[in-house]
């Protein structure tokens, strides 16, 4: 019978972690960017809030694979 790998489980509990900050902070920017266009920093501000948002998908992604290896693998 095989055991769940803890280190492999942290590993993935920490990358969910990682990614809830920037789940909440990704669409606060971007709605904070689209209620300010007329401001000099909107395009930065904008790429900022898509960065954090796309930074939270992929943390996402790689803590549930790495969740699902440790667990089943």
């Amino acid at each position: 019978m095989k055991h769940t790998d803890r280190k492999l489980l942290g590993k993935g509990i920490k990358n969910l972690a990682g990614s809830l900050p920037l789940t909440v902070l990704g669409p606060v920017i971007l709605y904070s960017s689209f209620q300010n266009q007329d401001k000099p920093l909107f395009i930065p501000i904008l790429i900022l809030g898509v960065l954090a948002m796309f930074t939270a998908i992929f943390l996402i992604f790689r803590g549930i694979m790495i969740v699902m290896k440790a667990i089943f693998d």
